[in-house]
């Protein structure tokens, strides 16, 4: 389907995970009709949140959002865009850790309500998370946490290819997408490129995500960018620094003239690609290839 129909899926007040990490594979596409579409009061999860959450923070889309790190990607450090809303008291900032996150996901994906670990036992972030829970373990005696399951109502994920049927394969770094999609009530795929069933069948140790996880697939090339999708493409870096030096200078003003030029502004999503540039956009491109003819 299209991203205006999958979008659909995600109503006012839902909770939604987020797939991929930092920069990697996350779904911009789908994010981007998201804002669009003008969506209010998600309450979003992620691994690690990168310029997704400053957007779906700057544009309303979100209210609040869990997750283990909120920057703008790793080379511009903490996001002024989440530190001017936490301040101001409009948006909520759930802070756990990298493996807390994870658990959380895992625990939702085998379908119970917490899984026990050792991490932030040690951290001042438990004292921000009174969700969790210090348990002495009943086989040893010694101090567990306790962290609940994350169940979103709908989980994004972008993926380099599926068939029409949502039978996704990954390449490189998977992150929490497996657990995301099976902790999920519902499924939106966004893929680089639709391809046949028997080429799935033709390798199918590398499906990932199967078919009845899955209710919605949309074929989007770049559906990651300006992030980078791996052996596809790389991060569009001279849009990226455009757009960090926009927010970081003014994250109000700056964010909303973005939003109306590269979210607003454009139809569609080939228009929002091409405001970023063809040149860069093949950059980017041949970049993410290399890995493959090295």
């Amino acid at each position: 389907m299209s991203l205006q129909e999958a979008a659909s899926f995600v109503q006012d007040g839902m909770t939604v995970g987020i797939g991929g990490s930092t920069m990697s594979r996350t779904p911009m596409a789908m994010i981007w009709e998201l804002m669009r579409q003008r969506r209010r009061h998600l309450s979003c999860s992620r691994s690690i949140v990168s310029t997704d959450g400053d957007l779906l923070f700057g544009s309303d889309v979100a209210d609040e959002i869990a997750t283990s790190w909120f920057a703008q990607g790793i080379l511009w450090g903490l996001s002024k865009v989440m530190r001017h809303h936490i301040e101001k008291g409009d948006k909520r900032f759930h802070e756990w850790s990298h493996m807390a996150m994870g658990m959380r996901f895992r625990a939702g994906s085998m379908g119970v309500p917490f899984l026990p670990i050792r991490s932030m036992l040690g951290s001042d972030v438990l004292k921000q998370r009174p969700e969790a829970k210090e348990i002495d373990c009943p086989f040893t005696g010694e101090k567990l946490l306790l962290v609940p399951a994350l169940n979103p109502d709908v989980a994004l994920i972008h993926v380099q290819r599926c068939d029409v049927y949502g039978n996704a394969q990954m390449d490189g770094l998977q992150f929490m997408d497996i657990d995301l999609a099976l902790a999920a009530n519902r499924v939106i795929l966004t893929t680089e490129r639709i391809v046949s069933n028997d080429q799935i069948r033709r390798a199918p140790d590398q499906t990932k995500i199967p078919f009845f996880c899955v209710d919605a697939v949309v074929e989007v090339p770049y559906g990651a960018a300006p992030h980078e999708c791996f052996g596809v493409y790389e991060p569009m870096m001279r849009h990226m620094e455009a757009y960090v030096a926009q927010v970081n200078a003014d994250p109000v003003n700056g964010m909303r003239e973005y939003l109306e030029r590269y979210v607003y502004g454009p139809k569609t999503w080939t228009d929002f690609l091409s405001l970023i540039g063809m040149d860069e956009v093949i950059e980017a491109s041949q970049r993410g290839r290399s890995i493959y003819n090295d």
